[in-house]
């Protein structure tokens, strides 16, 4: 059963569901969005329960609390219950309005020129 006690890091992240898959984690730790105290760690790196680790996603920059290893990825609302997000409030903050203002370029829905149907009914309106 000690071998069951090892884990890698690349994997629990994949487990519980940070990263869509093993090697995007693995990716991750590589390029040194996963930190531990401050230093990179690489993806063989052991986890275990306590551990505390900085994780950088496309998504967010999470700092998560080792609960429990968990080895095979389940559903979220499993997977949730292996770590503790103890992320500051003003990283929440920050990303969220950097969400926010974050501006694709596509033009809104309903706003700015008319369509092809709008600018006829204005057409025949101007025409009366």
């Amino acid at each position: 059963m000690a071998e069951k006690e090892k884990l890698r890091i690349d994997k629990y992240l994949w487990a519980i569901r940070l990263f869509k898959t093993r090697t995007l984690a693995a990716a991750a730790c590589d390029s040194g969005k996963v930190k531990q105290n401050g230093t990179a760690v690489k993806a063989a790196k052991n986890v275990s329960v306590g551990d505390e680790y900085e994780v950088k996603t496309e998504a967010k920059k999470w700092r998560i609390k080792v609960t429990d290893l968990l080895h095979n990825r389940q559903a979220y609302a499993e997977a949730i219950k292996y770590y503790l997000d103890i992320t500051p409030q003003e990283e929440l903050d920050r990303m969220q309005f950097h969400a926010a203002s974050f501006h694709t370029g596509k033009r809104q829905s309903k706003i700015g020129r008319p369509t092809k149907k709008q600018r006829r009914e204005l057409d025949e309106f101007k025409e009366d």
